[in-house]
C-alpha cells in the first residue's frame, strides 16, 4: 500500500512511520524535511505536493500547530494560528487529496484528547480539535468510490512529556508506539466516520 504520511519527522509521525513501514511504501512529508516538502497553510503548496506524488492508497495527518495561552489574553490572530494550520491544514489535504486517493482508500487526520477534557491555556486546541471530529463525521457521508475517512485522538504522549507535561497535569501519557496502532486500524479497517481515542 502507498501511504502519504504529512508530518512524518513528529513524535507521532515517526511512531506511525516506524509500525506501517513493515509491510506498506510510506512517502514522508514534512514542512521542511522529508520526500517532499508541503505548507499546509497554502492550498497552491497542497496541490503542487499532489500533483507530484500521484495517486496514494492513503493519507495520513499528524500535524498541525495551534496556540496555547490563556484566554483572557488571546488575540484572534493566535487563535487564528490553530485554524489555519492543524484545522484547515488537514481539511485541504482531504478536499484537495480526495481526488488524488484511490477508491476504497482512506484518510486519517489527527485531533486530541483536548476535544473532550479541556485544560488550561487549551481553548484553541479544543475549538480545534472539537471542529475537525465534526469534520470527519460529517465527511464520512459524502466520500465517493468507497474512500473512508477517521481520526486519531491522541492524549499527551510519553516522548513528549518533557515539553508538554505541565499543560497535562494528571493526565496518563501514551507511547506513541501504541497511538500508531490506531493509524493502522484506520488505514486497513473498514470503519469511516470515526474518532479511534487513544487515552
Amino acid at each position: 500500500m502507498k501511504i502519504l504520511l504529512v508530518g512524518a519527522s513528529g513524535t507521532v509521525g515517526q511512531g506511525i512511520a516506524t509500525e506501517l513501514e513493515k509491510d506498506n511504501e510510506i512517502i514522508r512529508v514534512g514542512k521542511t524535511s522529508g520526500d517532499y516538502q508541503v505548507d499546509l497553510t497554502r492550498e497552491e503548496s497542497v496541490r503542487n505536493l499532489f500533483n507530484q506524488v500521484g495517486k496514494v492508497d492513503a493519507i495520513v495527518s499528524a500535524t498541525g500547530g495551534v496556540h496555547f495561552g490563556p484566554l483572557t489574553s488571546m488575540t484572534t490572530e493566535q487563535f487564528n494560528l490553530g485554524l489555519q494550520d492543524k484545522f484547515l491544514g488537514q481539511v485541504r489535504l482531504v478536499l484537495i487529496g480526495q481526488d488524488f486517493l484511490s477508491p476504497g482508500g482512506s484518510f486519517t487526520l489527527t485531533t486530541g484528547i483536548l476535544a473532550q477534557q479541556p485544560i488550561a491555556q487549551g481553548v484553541s486546541a479544543t475549538a480545534v480539535n472539537g471542529g475537525l471530529e465534526a469534520f470527519v463525521q460529517a465527511a464520512a457521508n459524502e466520500l465517493r468510490q468507497g474512500q473512508r475517512i477517521n481520526a486519531v485522538s491522541p492524549t499527551v504522549l510519553t516522548e513528549a512529556l518533557e515539553s508538554y507535561g505541565p499543560f497535562f497535569p494528571g493526565f496518563e501519557s501514551v507511547p506513541a508506539s501504541r497511538v500508531a496502532l490506531a493509524y493502522r486500524r484506520s488505514i486497513q479497517g473498514v470503519e469511516s466516520g470515526r474518532v479511534y481515542r487513544v487515552w
